[in-house]
């Protein structure tokens, strides 16, 4: 493999509408001096372990925290998964982010070790810095030309211009198409990569802002560029380990991140992936981020891959891990042990432990009133009061499920809010832990 291929994620930008259980989780919550900001971030109570992955997330910025692990510990329904979640947020999405849940290692398919090298090689991202020449400049004027004949051959010219040059460029039958694919018309203002001929379009020029009828609602106007139509601009993208390594073990390259089944991957391809990583990184062209890789259930997992992660949090590509269980001592998987939190204790003492704790009446309160936000939900004070009450003495998963089946029962009932006797109904219909 004489060259290695790098090529950006292709990222969805439909918008996807689903209410999941952290999708009103935006970020942790916590100021600049590690106390507690405001509550719209979606995260309630549990302030000093969201200081403690404040402290954290401050590491990960700085870059001092890979190959660290961190372990979530608490009982269930208090929060582990969700600081998790916040810890995602908040790093936003420059820097990578895997999740997995422990048994999802377990397969078939591919090796434990493999599911975990991947894992870990997901979360590993390399900031990679390119010079790219690039002409920019205004749409002035589109002129296509079609041959007469058999072919039907395309021909043109684009003007472009920028507030000290203007310049004819002729065109191709390729650059017409992609022209015509962009939507290209006059008045708007594009970048053209030379290397590529890749267009894309910036936005629309101000001066045209007065064209009411050539312009959308979403239309961006942006100034007209200044200068030469030539110049060379740093372009920045960061890809993760893993995503050079199925481009590169795969016959189809790029296309194999979109088929799923990435199968085991050669140690000799991954070798050679990281010298070159290294060789970019010296020369400057290239620089390592260190992500996070969230396990949970991680009792679920056995001594191979608890050995496994002790060897790999000593590796230089490895990023900060974060374990999350909820179990006391338990019996270590593979062995006839028993353990804290069902973790082998040289691998414990590698841990930075964040404890959680049970959440008091308010905060349960506070909780299910963002749920009812985010899910559309309106409801009476003294349906919310019963409802914290049966939180309190159940789980908060249970209550919250009672949401929407009481908002559904209220419904039926033509209803516009979520009342006392929907939510007794419910709770008479559907049974908790405790009665079951």
């Amino acid at each position: 493999m004489s060259t290695i291929q790098v090529t950006a994620s292709v990222k969805d930008t439909t918008k996807l509408e689903r209410i999941g259980a952290h999708s009103h989780i935006q970020g942790l919550g916590i100021n600049d001096a590690l106390d507690e900001g405001s509550s719209s971030s979606g995260l309630i109570g549990q302030v000093k372990a969201r200081k403690a992955m404040g402290l954290v997330y401050k590491l990960i910025q700085q870059g001092k925290i890979g190959g660290r692990a961190i372990l979530l510990a608490g009982p269930p329904s208090t929060g582990k998964t969700a600081l998790a979640m916040a810890l995602a947020q908040q790093l936003g999405s420059d820097i990578p982010f895997c999740s997995l849940s422990a048994t999802e290692v377990f397969s078939l398919e591919v090796s434990k070790t493999e599911a975990l090298t991947q894992a870990i090689r997901k979360s590993m991202g390399v900031r990679i810095v390119e010079e790219q020449e690039v002409m920019e400049g205004e749409v002035v004027e589109i002129q296509v030309d079609t041959h007469a004949g058999a072919t039907g051959n395309k021909t043109g010219r684009l003007t472009l211009c920028t507030t000290d040059m203007e310049t004819i460029y002729d065109l191709g039958t390729k650059m017409i198409e992609r022209l015509t694919q962009e939507r290209i018309t006059s008045g708007d203002v594009i970048r053209i990569d030379k290397a590529t001929g890749k267009i894309s379009k910036l936005g629309r020029s101000v001066s045209r802002s007065r064209d009411y009828d050539a312009t959308g609602s979403n239309t961006k106007f942006v100034q007209c560029p200044e200068g030469e139509l030539q110049k060379r601009t740093t372009v920045t993208h960061t890809v993760s380990l893993h995503e050079i390594d199925v481009i590169n073990s795969r016959q189809q390259g790029f296309m194999a991140l979109f088929a799923g089944d990435t199968g085991e991957i050669s140690e000799t391809i991954r070798e050679q992936i990281d010298s070159k990583v290294a060789e970019w990184r010296s020369e400057g062209r290239a620089t390592l981020v260190p992500g996070v890789l969230f396990i949970d259930e991680v009792h679920m997992l056995d001594m191979d891959c608890f050995s496994f992660l002790n060897r790999a949090l000593e590796s230089e590509l490895c990023p900060i891990v974060i374990l999350a269980t909820n179990r006391g001592q338990s019996r270590i998987r593979g062995t006839n042990f028993k353990g804290p939190h069902g973790v082998p204790l040289d691998l414990l003492d590698r841990l930075l432990i964040i404890p959680t704790t049970p959440y008091s009446f308010e905060e349960l309160k506070q909780i299910l009133e963002v749920r009812c936000t985010e899910e559309q939900v309106e409801m009476t004070d003294d349906a919310l009061e019963l409802l914290t009450r049966i939180a309190k003495e159940t789980s908060l998963r249970y209550a919250i499920h009672m949401i929407m089946t009481s908002n559904l029962v209220a419904k039926k009932q033509k209803k516009t809010k979520v009342e006392l006797g929907h939510i007794e109904r419910c709770h008479g219909l559907f049974f908790d832990v405790n009665r079951s």
